[in-house]
C-alpha cells in the first residue's frame, strides 16, 4: 500500500503479495481504500463505503490487511527463528498452538516461525478458494464467509501480539516503529468496526488497543 511503503531495505515480503479480487468491483474498492488512507484519517478509511457491499468490503480489506503482515513480518524473519521463538507466543501468558480442522485437526505446539509458515499458507489456501472469496463479479459469497473472514483477521492479530511481545525492540532498531504502528492501528480500527475479534482474543494487547480506540 502507498501509505505504507517500506525502504529500500525492507522491501522483502515473507511471500508474493496477493492482488485484490479481480473485477471492477475490486479494483474500484481497493481505489477507495488508497485513497482514504491517503488522506490519513484511518477512522474514515475502515468505514464501510455508502452504498457498497459489507462482504465485497471485507475481502478486499481481507487481501490488504494479509499483504501488510506478510511485509511487517517479512522484515523479521532472520530474528523470528526457532531458536528464538520456540513457540509462537505473546508474552509469557499467552501461547498460541496450530490446527486447521483438516490436515492437522489436533492443536499442536510449534514455533513461531512455523506458525507464522501454516498460518500464511491456510489464509492464502481461503483466499484462492473461489467458492470463499469469489473473482467474479457478482458471484454470491458463502453464507460462512463473515466466520471464515473472523478467523483470518483472529489469527493475524496474533502474529501483531508476537512481534510486539518478542520483536519490538528489533523494530525500534530498524527504526520501523511508526510503521508498525500505523498498520497496527489501520488493522485494530477496522476489527473493531466490524467487530472481527474477540474482546478476550485481543487480551495480550489490550492497553494498546484501548489507547487506539480512545484517540481516534
Amino acid at each position: 500500500m502507498s501509505l505504507f511503503g517500506l525502504g529500500s531495505r525492507n522491501q522483502k515480503t515473507f511471500r508474493p503479495k496477493k492482488s485484490a479480487p479481480s473485477g471492477n468491483k475490486g479494483a474500484q474498492l481497493q481505489r477507495h481504500i488508497n485513497a482514504t488512507l491517503g488522506s490519513g484519517n484511518l477512522r474514515e478509511a475502515v468505514r464501510l463505503p455508502p452504498g457498497e457491499d459489507i462482504s465485497e468490503w471485507l475481502a478486499v480489506n481481507t487481501v490488504d490487511f494479509f499483504n501488510q503482515v506478510n511485509i511487517l513480518y517479512g522484515t523479521l524473519t532472520e530474528f523470528c527463528t526457532p531458536t528464538n521463538c520456540p513457540t509462537m507466543s505473546a508474552g509469557p501468558k499467552y501461547e498460541y498452538r496450530w490446527a486447521d480442522g483438516v490436515q492437522i485437526k489436533k492443536p499442536i505446539e510449534v514455533s513461531a516461525p512455523k506458525y507464522v509458515e501454516y498460518l500464511m499458507n491456510w489464509i492464502e489456501l481461503q483466499l484462492d478458494d473461489e467458492s470463499i472469496f469469489p473473482q467474479k463479479l457478482g458471484t454470491p459469497f458463502p453464507p460462512n464467509f463473515r466466520e471464515v473472514v473472523k478467523t483470518i483477521f483472529k489469527r493475524l492479530f496474533r502474529v501483531y501480539a508476537h512481534i510486539y511481545h518478542s520483536h519490538f525492540q528489533k523494530i525500534l532498531s530498524l527504526k520501523e516503529e511508526a510503521h508498525l504502528n500505523t498498520c497496527f492501528k489501520h488493522f485494530t480500527l477496522f476489527t473493531w468496526e466490524f467487530r472481527l475479534i474477540e474482546t478476550a482474543e485481543l487480551a495480550p494487547l489490550h492497553d494498546l488497543i484501548e489507547s487506539i480506540i480512545l484517540s481516534c
